[in-house]
């Protein structure tokens, strides 16, 4: 038989690694661990460094193709320990800011300024989704899954690690206040569909407003850096980074005020009213309001403010705290409104859930941005 040894090679790693992964590939025929091979192997072929014909030495050696004598066995160790050593030395030669590359690619993934490059993030997000969708398979859709890929993404390439832990929590708090009760609200026909795990159209009706912030916040950035002059404050559509930043945190925090006000109001609501007329209503009315989910919608929407501001100093003063939580309890008011007023209603059947999502975190942003510029003067 014919052993093979290869020693190094440099040229690129993607290859490799694009090979291991699809062996283990073959085991499962869900598409999605398809993507994530295709995904996986693009982006480390673009991180490969570049080719050094002179950095490649590889040596094929094969039993059947030597035969040895008794009489030649040492020359051939002589020569084989002459070879390693050779072989030793030219590993030396490879040039040491391929290491520094790496690791100027990993420290950049956690960057507290600046926008962050996009293949690292996506190539960092496939691990962290992929190894985590035991645990957000429960919680998501497989449709959901990917969109929840796409937007984790757009987030840590946007905002960094802390506007991306900002948005997961919404998600894990979320999900968590949903199943508060949900045997009992199941029973009432209240509550949510498919056991709660959210789909796409959930996705981009919570972040929609979200990403756009994000982005926002990050062409404002980007205008500083052309300014000349320090003084001049990075401004994109009249608006300061902080404070697109505040009203991306704002639009998240309203939507989990609204998670926590509809399913804790469903769950212990005693006696809930439909907020246009103050006449009491079943639980899970669409505008109805409870005493019980306005408490809940405040300490939802504090407690994603907190983090972002307290945690990670997403949001920088203390006093963004306090009007991220004011415009989420008063955006989420106004969602119920809408729902009062507008949705289930003749001729308004494009009024979904979702829609309304949007619509809602949208007042909330909208609300922080104008308290951020005119109330701060941030």
């Amino acid at each position: 038989r014919s052993t093979t040894l290869i020693t190094m090679t440099c040229e690129r790693p993607a290859i490799k690694l694009y090979s291991t992964i699809a062996k283990m590939n073959q085991r499962s025929s869900h598409h999605l661990y398809s993507a994530a091979v295709l995904l996986l192997a693009a982006c480390c072929h673009a991180f490969s460094p570049p080719q050094h014909h002179h950095l490649r030495p590889s040596v094929v050696t094969s039993r059947s193709s030597f035969e040895f004598s008794s009489s030649s066995s040492s020359c051939f160790d002589n020569n084989n320990n002459k070879h390693h050593r050779q072989h030793a030395s030219k590993l030396q030669m490879i040039d040491p800011s391929l290491s520094t590359s790496v690791s100027s690619s990993i420290s950049s993934l956690f960057s507290l300024t600046g926008p962050i490059p996009l293949l690292p993030s996506l190539l960092l997000n496939t691990l962290l989704f992929f190894s985590l969708k035991p645990k957000l398979m429960t919680m998501l859709t497989p449709t959901g899954f990917a969109h929840s890929l796409a937007l984790g993404t757009m987030l840590w390439t946007t905002l960094g690690w802390r506007g991306w832990t900002v948005c997961v929590l919404y998600l894990f708090l979320g999900q968590a206040v949903t199943k508060v009760g949900f045997d009992e609200k199941t029973k009432l026909g209240i509550a949510e569909g498919r056991g709660g795990r959210r789909g796409p159209e959930n996705v981009w009706g919570s972040a929609l407003t979200g990403v756009l912030c994000a982005a926002a916040a990050v062409q404002a950035a980007a205008s500083a850096s052309t300014t000349t002059t320090a003084s001049t404050e990075s401004l994109f559509l009249g608006i300061s980074s902080s404070v697109w930043i505040l009203g991306y945190v704002a639009s998240l925090a309203t939507k989990l005020a609204d998670t926590f006000a509809s399913e804790i109001g469903k769950a212990y609501g005693k006696t809930t009213f439909l907020i246009t007329t103050l006449q009491p209503v079943p639980r899970g009315t669409e505008g109805a309001i409870s005493l019980e989910g306005t408490i809940a919608s405040i300490i939802g929407g504090l407690s994603l403010s907190i983090y972002a501001y307290g945690v990670v100093g997403l949001i920088p003063t203390y006093q963004g705290v306090g009007v991220a939580t004011f415009a989420a309890v008063v955006a989420t008011m106004v969602e119920s409104l809408i729902g009062a007023t507008l949705q289930e209603r003749e001729g308004f059947g494009w009024m979904s859930n979702e829609v309304v999502n949007f619509l809602n975190t949208l007042i909330g942003a909208g609300i922080a941005i104008g308290l951020g510029v005119f109330v701060l003067g941030m």
